[in-house]
């Protein structure tokens, strides 16, 4: 081959190089932007104050820490907003819900939003500035519970394993008042929203209080005579970790699961709340 071949050869050689060397550049770039992207989650909640915060500062180091992944949090103020928002794909997930809670927005709202992992159950009370004992409540009293949807079924399904009423309604379903089969007692039930319940307990024998209703009322644990127990009724009042139904099997989306469902998580559960009113759910055999 004479020189001025091996010359050309050789420029050619060297310019399939550098064309190879820039494709293989700019397709790691790529790949690099668009893992540090996926790697970036944001989660919708509400309001749950220092010590929902502080766990949630916990699980957002794990995240980082064992998968690489950067939580950001966005809170909103209206308990529609959260699924809207994820609807609409201006957050990845949200953790603010219980299952009971989401049937009845899917239903209403055409949604498609599903459970991608436990995080806490919050049982609720009874409460009672006058007796202390439910079976001490008397004929015909007055109960005062929640008024919504949810927490009015919720706050039924209480009065019907404090053994006070009977339900005729099939497990998990959202019942009303027009589901008390039995009521021995002649109870009175009083629907109010749920806000005004810790306001209502001195002029009823009883009422059904959400924890954070009965926390900003600043009611005493030595109010409540009987707590929700952890029974197949409480399956549909666990909150978890919402993804929309596309989104359920995401790789990244599952390790945020992975980083809320772990001992040290359940251990601080247990740490902020020793009064029982957040408990870890992931492992809970109803």
């Amino acid at each position: 081959m004479n020189p001025r071949n091996r010359k050309i050869l050789f420029g050619s050689l060297l310019l399939l190089v550098i064309i190879v060397g820039l494709i293989t550049f700019t397709l790691r770039q790529g790949k690099s932007k668009s893992t540090s992207v996926s790697k970036i989650v944001k989660i919708g909640l509400m309001p749950g104050g220092k010590q929902e915060d502080a766990i949630w500062k916990q699980v957002q180091k794990i995240a980082k820490d064992q998968f690489g992944i950067t939580l950001k949090f966005v809170n909103f103020t209206d308990g529609d907003q959260p699924n809207k928002a994820l609807a609409n794909h201006e957050v990845d997930l949200n953790a603010f819900q219980h299952y009971a809670y989401l049937k009845s927005w899917n239903k209403a709202n055409n949604g498609n939003i599903v459970s991608i992992g436990d995080t806490i159950i919050t049982p609720i009370h009874l409460y009672s500035t006058k007796y202390k004992n439910v079976t001490e409540i008397p004929d015909k009293s007055t109960i005062a519970i929640p008024n919504d949807v949810t927490n009015e079924s919720r706050a039924l399904y209480v009065l019907k394993n404090a053994g006070l009423i009977k339900l005729d309604t099939s497990r998990g379903a959202l019942a009303t008042v027009k589901d008390i089969r039995d009521n021995p007692k002649g109870l009175i039930i009083k629907e109010i929203d749920a806000s005004q319940t810790p306001r209502a307990l001195d002029s009823v024998a009883a009422a059904v209080i959400n924890y954070n209703f009965a926390i900003s009322a600043k009611i005493s644990e030595k109010e409540s005579i009987y707590q929700e127990p952890l029974n197949e009724d409480s399956a549909q009042w666990i909150n978890f970790i919402a993804a929309n139904q596309s989104d359920k099997n995401n790789k990244v989306y599952k390790e945020v699961v992975k980083a809320y469902e772990q001992k040290n998580i359940a251990d601080s559960i247990k740490k902020e709340y020793p009064d029982g009113g957040e408990l870890p759910a992931w492992n809970l055999k109803l």
